[in-house]
């Protein structure tokens, strides 16, 4: 099966950022476990850097635009590893989607094109309004 245009070592951080998301789930799963949210955080971040790079990781959180939501995510992980794990978890969502606002567009073309759910997903998606962030614009 050919694959993206992903090298060998952009795969190894997509793997880094899937473990990372499981190990989010199973923390909220298991009420706010501090030890499974603190690893996902961890293999989020090592994946991230390892898909794009040091330097651009480096970047994308210091933007000015988006420094109030990597204040956010900095801010629940360190809450996170002070043990206030539920405070820490909604304080990092907030700041994820500061940071990750303007791609949940494109994730949701994508989700869109899905063979069985993805005309169930695009209803929900014009629903909600998360498609089309910039189209109303008067310009």
């Amino acid at each position: 099966m050919p694959t993206m245009w992903l090298s060998d070592a952009q795969k190894i951080g997509v793997a880094f950022c899937s473990g990372g998301g499981f190990f989010l789930i199973g923390g909220v799963m298991l009420f706010f476990d501090r030890a499974m949210l603190a690893m996902g955080n961890i293999l989020f971040l090592i994946g991230l850097t390892i898909i794009i790079g040091p330097a651009k990781t480096l970047l994308f959180f210091a933007r000015k635009q988006k420094a109030k939501g990597t204040a956010a995510f900095f801010a629940g992980l360190a809450l996170i590893l002070f043990r206030w794990p539920l405070i820490g978890f909604l304080v990092e969502l907030y700041g994820i989607f500061v940071l990750f606002g303007d791609f949940l567009g494109t994730i949701a073309s994508f989700a869109r094109n899905l063979p069985v759910i993805g005309p169930y997903i695009g209803m929900a998606v014009d629903r909600s309004g998360v498609g089309r962030r910039n189209t109303e614009l008067p310009v």
